[in-house]
């Protein structure tokens, strides 16, 4: 566990899901671009040094402190993982197929979005990625039971 300003954990889900709709919205491969180098130095450079948590507790929250909260770090890499693979996978669906990949760039954007207001039933298919990780590695969601 690592603790992290929770006002920097919330401004990193809400500004990856913003980039994320704006992309799809605006037809923009470079919004894309940018989610993925985000996604994918977060996996890299974990929690506490990831791009946005560096930002915004390098600027805001020395203006107006937050509390701190505790988060799961081996979790969230394997979110932000998933995460860049799925952007990934969209970036190359928009180049090779556009129509498609940006059909996949909005179910990208719904699943940031499910996955930012943490809309988890114990069972659904659409987790959040920590979700998904605490459920496989500790055994607790049975539909990986099945």
């Amino acid at each position: 566990m690592k603790q992290i300003p929770i006002n920097a954990f919330r401004f990193c889900k809400i500004t990856v899901t913003l980039l994320v709709w704006l992309a799809f919205a605006f037809k923009s491969l470079p919004l894309l671009i940018i989610v993925l180098l985000i996604l994918g130095f977060s996996a890299w450079l974990k929690i506490q040094r990831a791009p946005l948590i560096v930002l915004y507790s390098k600027t805001i929250e020395k203006i107006k402190p937050s509390r701190i909260t505790e988060v799961h770090e081996t979790g969230l890499r394997f979110a932000h993982s998933l995460g860049t693979v799925l952007c990934a996978i969209c970036i190359g669906l928009t180049l090779l197929f556009p129509t498609v990949g940006w059909w996949y760039v909005l179910a990208f954007a719904i699943l940031k979005t499910v996955s930012m207001l943490g809309l988890c039933p114990g069972e659904a298919l659409l987790c959040p990625g920590e979700a998904l990780y605490a459920c496989y590695a500790e055994g607790s969601c049975s539909i990986f039971k099945k």
